[in-house]
């Protein structure tokens, strides 16, 4: 759960031409770019931005015409940076360094003069690259980790997980809300794992899947005799999690007599089994869940207002998938792995026609529909692609325009612009000051944007 700024589109350019740093700079703009003229340089720009993908003529100074000093600036970047794609650049007839150069760990090289285009191709595949084997390496740390049955990157629900960390080594009673198939038991079960606590049991009681009728005797446990067919005395779950954390899921649907039980135990941490009259003090952390709203309850008379103050000691909310950006695609791709690997066979890949359907799909039934809806498509579908009709979703629009970041950063370079200008009224030197951009700057924006008034201020 990684929340430092992302560096995996800085470009490092290392060019000793003036005018081919100019060109390259500007050929890849989509990028963010850095330069170095010498190996020194290089190195500096190197450790103060971490790129991911160089760039890197072998020919550097003080000696141009020679390749010593461009080998042993690639050694030291794959020794400080093992991880970043190297792309050198050869002369036209020099392939033999250029092999020595991918021995040596380079990603790949290209020969001078080349096409802006086909190095932007390249440079995209190991920027491409570099971001799987980040995320390879992030689920690898996270495997053994007590939140490895989340996967996320969604700011909100990292948000979420630093919560559940904070919260782990604290005595507090936890109320996880949020729809049906966010994840709630997976929260609830890190807290358990965080906390010091872990070592003894995490009991899971759902309070809407057993009859009222029997829902007091599974919570409190009952005495031999107490009723037709108590033939020994049985502790209940509450009992049960002496020392440990118990986990109340659904506890919306908690009925009101068994709600003012609850409520005692809350307030004097003892418990009656069913037929018996010794109170047995337990110590547990409750943990609750439900997807209910309950001040909607409260109001409609069906959930008592001090039971909810007792539980809600801290409340989390957790955000639908719908609402955790591009967290479905993400979890699609793993649930594909996954069901794949389970079923024997070559993992299919997810097509752009699905993975538009997938984003597009408000689902309902959040984490649990996708990954039931992912398992159904790996079994069914004929080839080695799964389309957006294995998925039974509908196609959806498969245009991906508004993920350019040119696009989308010129977009935001405009409403910015408009907002400052709109603010200030018309007051250039402010505007630029807010920017923070010079005036000459904010004009050379005007004009592209289209935004100059006739007179040009």
């Amino acid at each position: 759960m990684n929340t430092t700024p992302d560096k995996q589109r800085t470009l490092l350019i290392v060019e000793d031409d003036p005018a081919l740093q100019k060109q390259m700079r500007w050929a890849f703009d989509a990028c963010d770019t850095v330069v170095a003229d010498d190996r020194e340089s290089a190195i500096a720009q190197l450790r103060k931005h971490e790129p991911a993908v160089v760039t890197m003529d072998l020919g550097l100074p003080p000696a141009p015409d020679d390749v010593t000093e461009g080998f042993k600036l690639l050694r030291e970047i794959l020794s400080l940076a093992p991880d970043t794609k190297v792309i050198v650049l050869t002369g036209q007839h020099d392939r033999e360094n250029a092999v020595r150069a991918v021995g040596l760990g380079a990603y790949d090289f290209f020969a001078k003069p080349f096409e802006p285009e086909l190095l932007n191709l390249t440079i995209d595949r190991a920027f491409r690259m570099h971001d799987l084997q980040m995320e390879n390496a992030r689920l690898a740390a996270l495997a053994g980790s007590p939140m490895s049955g989340l996967l996320t990157r969604d700011p909100g629900m990292l948000k979420v997980c630093r919560t559940i960390e904070r919260l782990a080594s604290a005595s507090v009673t936890v109320a996880l809300l949020g729809e049906s198939g966010t994840g709630k038991e997976i929260l609830a079960r890190g807290l358990h794992a965080l906390s010091p606590r872990s070592q003894e049991r995490f009991v899971a009681i759902n309070c809407a899947a057993i009859p009222d009728t029997l829902l007091e005797s599974e919570l409190f446990g009952y005495e031999k005799g107490a009723f037709t067919g108590a033939v020994k005395q049985t502790p209940g779950k509450i009992e049960t999690a002496h020392k440990g954390t118990l986990f109340l899921d659904e506890i919306g649907d908690l009925p009101l007599p068994l709600q003012a039980k609850l409520l005692r135990f809350l307030q004097e941490r003892v418990i009656e089994r069913i037929g018996g009259r010794d109170e047995i003090p337990v110590d547990v952390r409750i943990v609750c869940a439900t997807h209910r709203d309950l001040k909607a309850q409260i109001q409609a008379g069906v959930f008592r207002e001090d039971l909810y103050y007792r539980l809600a000691e801290i409340v989390i909310e957790i955000p639908p998938l719908r609402a955790r950006d591009g967290d479905a695609a993400l979890l699609a791709h793993a649930f594909v792995q996954r069901y794949a690997r389970e079923n024997g066979r070559r993992p299919p890949v997810l097509g752009e026609d699905a993975l538009s359907a997938i984003e597009a799909y408000r689902w309902p039934g959040n984490v649990r529909e996708l990954e039931n809806c992912m398992k159904r498509a790996v079994i069914m579908a004929d080839g080695d692609c799964i389309g957006a009709v294995d998925l039974g979703l509908g196609a959806a629009d498969e245009d991906l325009s508004h993920l350019n970041l040119r696009h989308v950063r010129e977009e935001a370079e405009r409403t910015a612009v408009l907002k400052a200008i709109a603010r200030t009224n018309g007051n250039i030197a402010r505007a630029a000051e807010i920017l923070g951009v010079s005036r000459p700057s904010l004009y050379d924006l005007l004009g592209r944007f289209g935004l100059k008034k006739e007179n040009g201020s």
